[in-house]
């Protein structure tokens, strides 16, 4: 009896080493996971310093050396877009539409809003000759090397007002669709900008920043937009 009572014990004891060195696994796991996706150097530098004594996971127990001066890929690419910003704004008010060209950063980059009348004549898809010296300006902008790389999106929206029996267009899918490619190929053809960087949709009245329940708001509406693409959304596109 006693000998079969100290082999139990000894079984009890290995299976409890076994599962607290599962337990440490597991912590030590998580917490790399944690520190990757904060995208932190330092904090990475202290989480692979702190097992075997400051040995890195590198072959030969090398070390991983992180620049800690490097600006965060992040900061950088927010920084484009302020001065592609600070551009586009100062050339707006140069020519007095400061308040018809909108432009905004948001979560998906930089957004360019060309508000009702500035591009096209109500219910048209061509372009207004004044608004081809506009386009030309901004392309000339995103032509710079610095910018030179982005992907760009041209979106056409409308009101939810129809388009009516005697207008070249069935709907407002169409209107807004050919005014969106127009804007493209004007840009492509015309300017230069690299095709395999730019794309163009419609969408109707399905994406309002107004509600469409006044003349004033369906004014705003009416609208092309020219987005910038962060990095992180040009993962997105084909």
């Amino acid at each position: 009896m006693r000998r079969g009572r100290r082999a139990s014990e000894n079984n009890t004891g290995n299976w409890l080493t076994t599962y607290s060195d599962m337990v440490t696994l597991l912590l030590a796991f998580f917490v790399l996971l944690f520190s990757f996706s904060e995208i932190d150097a330092q904090k990475f530098r202290s989480i692979m310093s702190s097992f075997d004594g400051g040995t890195g996971a590198l072959n030969n127990g090398t070390t991983l050396e992180l620049d800690e001066n490097l600006e965060p890929l992040e900061d950088t690419l927010e920084n484009e877009l302020e001065s592609l910003k600070d551009l586009l704004e100062e050339y707006a008010e140069s020519i007095g539409l400061g308040s018809e060209i909108v432009l905004s950063i948001e979560e998906r980059g930089l957004v360019i809003r060309f508000m009702d009348k500035v591009l096209f004549d109500s219910g048209r898809a061509s372009l207004r000759p004044e608004s081809i010296e506009i386009l030309s300006s901004i392309a000339e902008v995103l032509n710079k090397e610095e910018f030179s790389n982005r992907l760009i999106k041209v979106e056409g929206h409308t009101d939810t007002v129809p388009t009516g029996n005697l207008s070249e267009f069935p709907t407002n899918w169409e209107l807004s669709s050919t005014r969106a490619t127009n804007v493209l190929r004007f840009l492509v053809e015309e300017k230069g900008i690299d095709g395999s960087r730019i794309s163009s949709s419609g969408y109707s009245y399905y994406r309002p920043i107004a509600p469409n329940d006044t003349a004033e708001n369906k004014q705003k509406n009416r609208r092309v937009d020219i987005v910038i693409l962060r990095s992180s959304f040009e993962e997105m596109e084909p």
